[in-house]
């Protein structure tokens, strides 16, 4: 299972499917996951979606399907009570840009993945 200390740990394989899909349907477009229902996923709220939308279109590259190398650099931190998920997104230039997904896990049965935003740290 996934750490419950204060060390940055890499996203464990177990959840590179679930990321991947939000991945997608973000290079997809659908900011909203209406077209894309991915379980374990909550919805995002339009106001999050519209954010993310324009930080992707500031960025300036198109979002393209995960690269393996971006779990080279993706990370999860336990924050009590949720995991804080950070996961490298690639574009059409950059197989692991500075673009990246801010997510919290949160600690419950089943796991529940928020969307909090996308933007360069």
């Amino acid at each position: 299972m996934l750490a419950k200390d204060d060390a940055e740990h890499a996203v464990p394989s177990m959840l590179h499917g679930m990321l991947s899909k939000v991945a997608d349907a973000f290079a997809a477009g659908d900011y909203l996951l209406q077209d894309h229902a991915i379980e374990g996923v909550k919805p995002i709220d339009p106001t999050t979606a519209g954010w993310i939308a324009k930080s992707i279109a500031a960025y300036g590259d198109s979002l393209t399907a995960l690269h393996p190398s971006t779990w080279d650099r993706s990370i999860y931190r336990w924050m009590d009570g949720y995991w804080d998920l950070l996961v490298d997104l690639s574009t059409t230039r950059e197989r692991v840009s500075d673009l990246t997904l801010h997510a919290k896990l949160h600690d419950t049965e089943p796991l529940a993945l928020e969307i909090e935003s996308v933007h360069v740290p």
